[in-house]
């Protein structure tokens, strides 16, 4: 039977494949579907990988089984071998006669097609602000970020502003002190931030090998650590080898390490050290140091001479914080989306709102029937899912009309032609202030034989821009000939006067320029 077993795997592996190529051939339009095949494609890969690791773990370990049983087939009775084996398949399904047969055929056919659903169901892997992976979800990590002990009693950050700053941990963007990095509420913030995170790129993104991705992360980190270079947390390390104080290059203060502070000399810093603050902090650092073996929340040990117990707190929050660094850097585009998401919606009616929720709702329903009813049904859902737009409303960035109201503030609904343009018409002011300077109107002007057309800004008609132009051409001559002609010599002082020629020598000789 190993050989069977071992056909068995072949025979799987390349219908494997052969699923994969036939998802691969496909580039669905909605990112439902887009998700979908991205994890239909994983689940076969890890199918894959378990299948190759059995067919070699027959080929190595069962060598001698399969030799005597290839052996048998070549030298023995065939058929007598076919019946033993035929007898032992009828014997086992005597046994067990509700045993499924597993069809292969069948087994990695595509859904629509009647095969099974290796994925489950995608709607309860992604929340309702996700967006199938689209958008980032942070609501509840905002809310965790507004209680913090740093935070609790400051400028109180909105969603939108959170999303720019959460993988900032240093000064300006963050006011949070070591000293509150230490307490519990911090840690369980970062550590929960950063598992979001690793959680919503595994989601998206699950062929990437994001195993190598997060080695590269925790190999970066430790380097940086050990040369103490992790931002935030280097001024703390070279204060503890002397004693809570520590001199500062580029200032010349004095670095407290207890009460995370700098002083502008020795003397303010030794009477600093007086202070009923003082004391209390480094009491509780001392605290901290423990004598013997001491074993962390989360599992840390150390033991007498090793590093202190408050070193490894803060190795294990700069760690997090820089998982939540790279994560953020890694999908910085789905950020950037999500920002202007929240922004787009900020700018909605509560109708509008529900529209779009109720649209969102329109598309999974005509996935789900695309997927229920074939090929056929899934053609007539893409054809219905065309974009409904009977005003000619102007498309946003998510391929949709935008808003009434904001067609309408921004008066987009104006027509302005433009003669000189060969009679095209811009739509709206704006865009109709901005054309005056952009390369069409220019080229209009230079074919009239219009060459100043800084001086022609809000001018549309032709007859009207050689009218003015004629003026300025007869004007100049006036000018010309008021000054003495066109052959009169004109010079230009340091101050910007123009004047003859005669009438600057006699100046520049009489020392007066």
């Amino acid at each position: 039977m190993v050989l069977e077993e071992l056909r068995y795997a072949h025979e799987e592996l390349e219908r494997l494949e052969q699923a994969i190529a036939d998802r691969v051939l496909e580039e669905p339009k909605h990112i439902r579907n887009r998700q979908f095949r991205d994890l239909e494609i994983s689940n076969f890969l890890a199918r894959i990988e378990t299948q190759s690791k059995q067919a070699l773990h027959l080929y190595n370990h069962e060598q001698a089984a399969r030799t005597a049983e290839i052996q048998t087939l070549s030298t023995g009775d065939t058929f007598d071998a076919f019946y033993t084996q035929l007898d032992q398949i009828k014997d086992f399904h005597k046994r067990y006669p509700n045993e499924p047969v597993e069809n292969l055929e069948r087994a990695y056919k595509k859904v629509e097609d009647g095969g099974p659903d290796f994925v489950g169901n995608i709607d309860s892997m992604f929340t309702g602000e996700e967006a199938y992976g689209r958008f980032f979800d942070l609501t509840m990590p905002h809310e965790e970020y507004l209680n913090l002990p740093g935070v609790k009693g400051g400028k109180k950050l909105t969603y939108l502003q959170f999303l720019v700053v959460f993988d900032k941990f240093t000064p300006p963007q963050c006011n949070i002190s070591r000293q509150e990095k230490m307490t519990e509420q911090y840690f369980s913030y970062v550590g929960s931030l950063a598992q979001y995170l690793e959680s919503f790129i595994r989601r998206t993104k699950p062929l990437e090998d994001l195993e190598k991705l997060f080695r590269a992360f925790d190999e970066e980190f430790e380097q940086s650590w050990d040369m103490g270079m992790v931002p935030g947390w280097e001024v703390k390390q070279a204060a503890q080898s002397n004693g809570g104080a520590a001199k500062t290059e580029d200032t010349g203060g004095v670095w407290c390490a207890e009460c995370e502070k700098e002083f502008k000399n020795d003397n303010v810093y030794k009477a600093h050290l007086t202070g009923k603050k003082h004391i209390k902090n480094a009491q509780v650092s001392l605290n901290d140091t423990p004598n013997g073996d001491t074993t962390m929340s989360n599992g840390i040990t150390t033991a007498a001479g090793g590093p202190s117990l408050a070193r490894l707190k803060e190795r294990a929050v700069a760690e997090r914080e820089h998982r939540i660094q790279k994560l953020a850097s890694a999908m910085s585009t789905e950020r950037e989306d999500t920002r202007v998401n929240v922004e787009r919606k900020a700018g909605m009616t509560d109708r509008e709102r529900q529209q779009e929720l109720a649209a969102l709702f329109a598309e999974d329903s005509m996935f789900s029937n695309a997927t229920a009813a074939g090929d056929a049904d899934a053609a007539d859902a893409d054809d219905d899912d065309k974009v409904y737009n009977p005003l000619k409303l102007p498309l946003a960035w998510d391929g949709k009309p935008i808003p009434f109201w904001l067609y309408k503030l921004h008066g987009l609904g104006v027509e302005f032609p433009c003669e000189i343009c060969g009679n095209y018409v811009y739509m709206g002011r704006r865009a109709f202030d901005k054309h005056f300077s952009e390369q069409r109107h220019i080229y209009g002007l230079k074919c009239l034989g219009i060459t100043q057309t800084g001086l022609f800004s809000q001018i549309t008609g032709i007859e009207e821009a050689q009218r003015l132009w004629d003026k300025i051409q007869r004007d100049k001559k006036l000018i010309e000939e008021r000054k003495g002609g066109a052959g009169v010599e004109e010079m230009e002082d340091t101050q910007g006067h123009v004047m003859p020629r005669k009438v600057y020598e006699d100046l520049r000789k009489a020392g007066l320029l």
